[in-house]
Formats: C-alpha cells, sequence, structure tokens
C-alpha cells in the first residue's frame, strides 16, 4: 500500500470483532440493552434526587452531581453503537461516528478523574479548614470550579483528537471495541511523534495532576482525622473518604491499564497481542462493576448526609449553639 496515500472521503472503518456465537447473540444483545438502561435509571434517579432535594445542594453533592452527568455520556457514547452492532453483527462505523465516541469516552474518561479531583479538594477544605468553609467554597468559586473542570477537559481532548485529524490514514481496522485515541492514531502511515507527545502531556495533566491532589489532600486529610479527638467523626471521615479513595484508583487503573495496553503493545509477547481486544472488552466489564460502585458510593453518601443534617438539626433544639457547633461542624462536612 502507498504510504502518502490517505483513504477516500466516505470510507467505513472496521472496529474489532466481539467473537460472538450465533447462540450467544441475543443474550448479549439483551444484557447491554438492560445493562445501558439501568446505567440510565441510576444516573436519573441520583440526578433526580440531588436536584428536588434542597437539603442535598451543598458543595459536595453538587461537584458530585456532575459524576451521573459524565456517566451518562460515557454509557450513551458505549452502549447504542455496542447493541446495534451485536444484533447486526456489523462492526462498521463511518469516521465522524467514530471521532465522536472517541471524544465523549475521553471526555468521560477525564471528566471522572477532575470531578474525583475536586471533590477531594472539597473534603479538604472541608476537614482541614471547617471554620472557612463556607467562605472559601462560595457558590461562584464553586460554579467556576465545575466550568474549569469541564473546560480543561473539553480542550484537552478536543486537541488530541484534532490532532489525529490532520493525518493521513491508510488503514481501516480498529484494534478495539470502540473507538479511542490510540486506536485512530495507529491506522495513520505517516509519522505520529506529535500525538505521542501531546498525549504523554495530557496523561500527565489529567492522571499526574489528579494523582497528586488525591496524594496531597488525602494525606492532609489522614493527619487531620487522626488528630482529632472525636473517635465517631474520625471513623466516619476515614470511612466515606476511604470510598471515594478506592472509586479513584480504580478508574486511574482501568485508565492506565488502557494506556500501558496501547502504548507498549510492541514489547508484550504475541500471545498477549492478540487478546488485547478481548482483554479490553473485559475492562469495560471491570467498568461496569466500578459504575455499581459509584452507585453504592453515591447511595451511602447521600443517605448519610440526610441522616446527619436531620441529626444535627434535632441536635440544634436540645443544646446551646456553642455545644452543636462544636460537636456537629466536623461530623456534617466529612461524610
Amino acid at each position: 500500500m502507498n504510504t502518502n496515500a490517505s483513504l477516500p472521503n466516505g470510507t467505513l472503518l472496521i472496529m474489532e470483532s466481539l467473537d460472538l456465537s450465533t447462540a450467544t447473540i441475543y443474550p448479549a444483545f439483551l444484557f447491554g440493552t438492560l445493562t445501558y438502561i439501568f446505567i440510565l435509571f441510576c444516573n436519573l434517579l441520583i440526578l433526580t434526587t440531588i436536584a428536588l432535594n434542597r437539603k442535598l445542594h451543598n458543595p459536595m453533592l453538587i461537584l458530585l452531581f456532575n459524576l451521573p452527568l459524565s456517566d451518562i455520556m460515557g454509557a450513551t457514547a458505549f452502549f447504542p453503537h455496542l447493541v446495534l452492532s451485536i444484533m447486526s453483527q456489523n462492526r462498521l462505523i463511518s469516521f465522524p461516528a467514530c471521532f465522536i465516541q472517541a471524544l465523549l469516552i475521553h471526555l468521560y474518561g477525564g471528566g471522572n478523574l477532575l470531578i474525583l479531583s475536586a471533590m477531594a479538594y472539597d473534603r479538604y477544605i472541608a476537614i482541614c479548614f471547617p471554620l472557612r468553609y463556607n467562605s472559601i467554597m462560595t457558590q461562584n468559586k464553586l460554579v467556576g470550579l465545575i466550568i474549569c473542570i469541564w473546560l480543561l477537559d473539553f480542550l484537552l481532548i478536543l486537541v488530541l483528537l484534532l490532532l489525529v485529524m490532520r493525518l493521513k490514514f491508510c488503514r481501516t481496522n480498529i484494534v478495539d471495541v470502540y473507538c479511542n485515541n490510540p486506536s485512530l492514531v495507529k491506522l495513520a502511515c505517516e509519522d505520529t511523534k506529535v500525538n505521542n507527545y501531546y498525549g504523554i502531556f495530557g496523561i500527565v495533566v489529567l492522571q499526574g495532576g489528579s494523582l497528586a491532589v488525591i496524594i496531597y489532600t488525602y494525606i492532609q486529610i489522614l493527619r487531620t482525622c487522626l488528630t482529632n479527638k472525636q473517635p465517631l467523626a474520625r471513623q466516619k471521615a476515614i470511612q466515606t473518604c476511604g470510598t471515594h479513595l478506592v472509586v479513584f484508583l480504580i478508574l486511574q487503573i482501568n485508565t492506565a491499564f488502557v494506556l500501558i495496553s496501547h502504548r507498549f503493545e510492541n514489547l508484550l509477547p504475541r500471545s498477549i497481542v492478540n487478546n488485547l481486544p478481548n482483554t479490553n472488552f473485559l475492562l469495560f466489564m471491570r467498568c461496569l462493576y466500578m459504575r455499581m460502585y459509584v452507585y453504592i458510593y453515591i447511595h451511602t453518601y447521600i443517605h448519610t448526609y440526610i441522616y446527619t443534617h436531620t441529626h444535627t438539626h434535632t441536635h440544634t433544639h436540645t443544646h446551646t449553639h456553642t455545644h452543636t457547633h462544636t460537636h456537629t461542624h466536623f461530623p456534617v462536612f466529612c461524610i
């Protein structure tokens, strides 16, 4: 093939086969459809619960509100095309559709990392500087933080994929079950050093930056919790912060797995390389488990907040204002 040639306009790309037997097509289609419906239902339920309950309109839960939105975006980018291709056994996709899918999936992954980092920062302020929390996490600053999260995420991912669009392509096989930047770069028949360098830059900013924020904030949070003289508050803080940390680590590990499988493909044994598409499909299944964990985490957080808020309200009516401030301020923001 002429390496200077480019694919003609309208060329369809071929995504990796799912290798489904005839007997498993309908069960796989049903499973994928029900999973997508379940994801939409859970996320919409969380969004509705937070939106309709004014008690939940605090900075932490407003930040958390963005996680279901991100999850709906990621699931919608992946599932509709997947279930249709399962049913039709047609793994073709147009280049514009592939670009949009890659954009939404990368926005989903990067957005989750940034949101979880912002939530860690909120906990850091609430636990380490409780008396200054309301003056720091004002409504204007919260809105600005959310805008910065999505703007940074969008600009990083958009530039990443626009660098792909400038390339000449001479291949049509997507070596993955969904479109993403590494798979699109592999279709190119020219030098991709700029793409690789910018990809590393994006990894440093999104994964490295979020990891640095998590490490710093959690060191400070743990130090504050361990020196706190209220055992119940300390235990609650460690438990709920630990759940947040587990969700973050699962997302980091899943993302790192995909990056390693693409960037170090040439260094892996051939038997492993041949099974990378299947491995990526298993990776997606692990992402489903991560979603389940996030749902449980969000439900627990909301339930605990409502309980603590109600308990604090009752406590206020039975004790003096000074006594209430001393015993309720730290637990409320630790959850």
